[in-house]
């Protein structure tokens, strides 16, 4: 605390040390949760429990609650009156800069911050009115920003006072429940400027401590007072909070901060704050920052496994874990945990065949610690098929994959144009499994009956095994599918449950149908007698194999007309069936394929987004960034062949791009991490400049001879790269 060490950063609050004293001593030893304790750390309690299990609540879902909640409320205390307004405040600034007397303004902060009801009395809109409800906080926000922006550009003493009122203002002893002019008053202290210096962060703990602590009713009206927040604010809010779990896990100067077993619930707290603007961002459509906002990469540094562990083995417990808050931890952290988790599985599967093989005195061999996939390339999917239903214990093995009749051995290029083959097929318009929509340009689910749903099983089998084996897939699912899939992210455990079906809206159709969802759209806004102009009824009709065949969208709905009163019943149940209700069957064969294999509790760590990134990885290339991390062996980057390389490869269109990557990685996406995590590899082949570059898949190695010059290099460049399927040994 301040006695040992870290006097240093607080010495701007040496002048009113002795008064926090004071009131310490007269508040006691009581143990309050919301006692500040800066004067002595040693005192520093834990929080109570603030940690949601994600396997019972797999997002933190404030607006589950009703908007009012029946809870007593505490009486509001009358607020002094104060009349200062914007103008005025603005006013005796600019006098302050001006004449160098800085009293008024000094006089305003001191007062203001010292209280809560002060706090109160200054930023909300009407003193006379209560603001208890969720829409509106009452705060006046142009005042609060007004303030707050003036306040680190005013001198030291000035914004001494404000800490130490807000001090003042953390040290009550809080009885009962808060009133909603306590919440406003958190909403207000959250946005302090000052909380981005180090040397405050003892104080901001206090108040995270504070918030973290109240009731999940309390929490409700933050979240929603929240959303109100402007961008740019809110954006500073989150990266305050991200700084400060950063800084308090690796401090730049360890003496700064109480030694972290004296404040173990600083982290905690921080994190619980953070999980109250996630829910504020969710709530909104778009969203007020990128869910990728909210990603503190620094966790990327800490032991991912141990936290991973810990949130398996005591998940119902009071122990932190940053898996109990996943909206924190990156897409590549969360890779990371993933594939670990799957070597660790494929460990498991493999040593327990080993095992086995063993135990009834049979020699063992390498083959049974994979999973062996061996196809012929003109019965690609049928052998595939046929395979992975045969060895369906073995899905959980490394995958390792032959081709019938060629000399290549699979130390991964096989498996990726294995992959790469198969999705080529099987999303092929002809095989009609899928169906192709230009306008969106995704392929959805083909709502064809049929006896036999096994293929689709196939094709979640084989986004599982390409997750589970860190291998990229080009296909192209609508968001829809991926929020599906994670629908539940666990396997129930009774068949009967249904999976798959998730709550889907208009703007999940957009997605797969805009020009249908569209004209929903339309219908909804329509301003005329919807049943007379329209003439429809609760009734859908589709195509199936020539035959149109019609479908009830509730009981009897061939009956109830819609009208302007039942529309939004009529679109939402439209939309329930294209995307829901039509497909189950594939879909759901389509989930217990891909959760064959990727069966695990990592997979609620998932948004549907980030399950797309890791499928998927990116379409985005950028050359130029592969440019900068990659390694050579016999060039040197200044080369005159390799810069003849750049200048071509650069001057490719995408769709070159495209096939120099698929030749060179066998694939044509980009991994989570980017082009870096690709580890790309140029070799001098010292061979004739007569031959065409070769490629090690494996290795994500190209071999380039020395060509002599950019039109040779360029010419044999897309030779080889456009005719790039086969593997043999050299």
């Amino acid at each position: 605390g301040l006695e040992r060490g870290a006097k240093n950063q607080f010495s701007t609050f040496s002048n009113f040390i002795t008064t926090i004293n004071q009131k310490k001593e007269g508040i006691g030893n009581r143990s309050s949760p919301t006692q500040l304790v800066i004067p002595n750390i040693k005192n520093v309690r834990d929080l109570p429990p603030i940690c949601l299990d994600v396997r019972q609540k797999q997002r933190i879902s404030i607006d589950t609650l009703p908007q009012e909640l029946k809870a007593p409320i505490p009486p509001e205390p009358s607020l002094p009156i104060r009349t200062k307004t914007v103008k005025d405040f603005q006013d005796d600034v600019e006098k302050a800069k001006s004449s160098g007397d800085w009293k008024a303004v000094h006089d305003f902060y001191s007062t203001t911050f010292d209280s809560f009801l002060e706090i109160n009395a200054a930023f909300k809109k009407d003193t006379n009115s209560p603001f208890n409800t969720i829409e509106d906080s009452g705060i006046n926000a142009k005042f609060v920003n007004v303030v707050y922006d003036a306040l680190l550009n005013t001198p030291q003493d000035v914004q001494k006072s404000v800490l130490k009122g807000i001090i003042n203002g953390l040290l009550q002893e809080w009885k009962g429940p808060r009133t909603k002019d306590d919440l406003r008053a958190y909403c207000i202290l959250l946005q302090n400027p000052q909380f981005s210096n180090t040397s405050t962060y003892v104080i901001y703990a206090h108040l995270l401590r504070q918030i973290a602590a109240l009731t999940e009713a309390d929490h409700h009206f933050l979240v929603h007072w929240s959303k109100k927040i402007s961008q740019r604010r809110f954006k500073q809010l989150v990266d305050r909070l991200l700084q400060f779990i950063s800084l308090r896990l690796f401090p730049a100067k360890p003496e700064e901060f109480p030694p972290m077993v004296k404040c173990t619930w600083w982290i905690p707290s921080a994190t619980k704050v953070l999980a109250l603007f996630n829910a504020a961002n969710s709530l909104i459509s778009p969203p007020i920052i990128s869910y990728t906002d909210f990603y503190n990469s620094t966790l990327d540094h800490i032991d991912l496994m141990e936290e991973y562990h810990n949130w398996q083995c005591y998940g119902n417990s009071h122990r932190f874990s940053f898996c109990q808050y996943p909206f924190i931890i990156s897409i590549a952290a969360k890779k990371v945990i993933i594939q670990r988790d799957s070597e660790q599985q494929m460990i498991s599967i493999a040593r327990q065949s080993l095992v086995d093989k063993v135990s009834r005195r049979q020699k063992p061999d390498m083959n049974m610690l994979f999973l062996n996939v061996k196809v012929r390339r003109t019965h690609l999917v049928s052998d595939s098929l046929d395979e992975l239903a045969r060895k369906r214990a073995d899905l959980k093995k490394k995958l390792k994959v032959t081709f019938v009749g060629e000399a290549g051995l699979d130390m991964g290029g096989l498996t990726k144009e294995w992959f790469l083959l198969l999705i080529r097929q099987i999303f092929h318009p002809d095989y009609g499994m899928f169906t192709y929509h230009k306008d969106s340009h995704c392929h959805w689910f083909s709502s064809f009956k049929c006896d036999n749903y096994s293929e689709f099983r196939l094709v979640g089998a084989l986004m599982g095994l390409a997750v589970y084996n860190s291998i990229t897939l080009d296909i192209r699912f609508p968001p829809c599918c991926y929020k599906k899939l994670l629908s539940p992210p666990i396997v129930p455990c009774d068949h009967n449950t249904l999976v798959g079906i998730c709550d889907v809206t208009l703007d999940d159709l957009f997605q797969i149908m805009p020009e249908l969802a569209h004209g929903l759209s339309e219908l909804l806004s329509y301003e005329g007698n919807v049943e007379e102009d329209f003439y429809s009824t609760f009734q859908v009709f589709q195509e199936e194999f020539g035959v149109i065949k019609s479908y009830n969208l509730k009981p009897n709905g061939d009956k109830i007309p819609v009208t302007n009163q039942n529309r939004k019943e009529y679109v939402q149940l439209y939309v329930d069936f294209l995307l829901n209700k039509s497909i189950y069957k594939q879909f759901a064969a389509f989930y217990y394929g891909f959760h064959s294999v990727c069966a695990s509790y990592a997979l609620l760590l998932l948004r549907p987004e980030e399950v797309e990134i890791l499928v998927c990885g990116s379409p985005e290339l950028d050359m130029s960034a592969l440019q900068r991390s990659t390694q050579y062996e016999g060039y040197q980057k200044t080369d005159l062949t390799i810069r003849y390389f750049w200048d071509v490869v650069l001057a490719f269109s995408l769709d070159l791009q495209k096939k120099l990557l698929h030749f060179a990685t066998g694939s044509d996406r980009v991994p989570v991490g980017g082009m870096a995590d690709l580890n790309f590899k140029i070799s001098k082949s010292e061979t004739s400049t007569n031959w065409l570059p070769v490629a090690h898949t494996c290795f994500n190695q190209l071999c380039l001879p020395p060509y002599k010059n950019k039109k040779e290099l360029k010419q044999k460049l897309i030779i080889g790269i456009s005719n790039a399927e086969g593997f043999g040994l050299e």
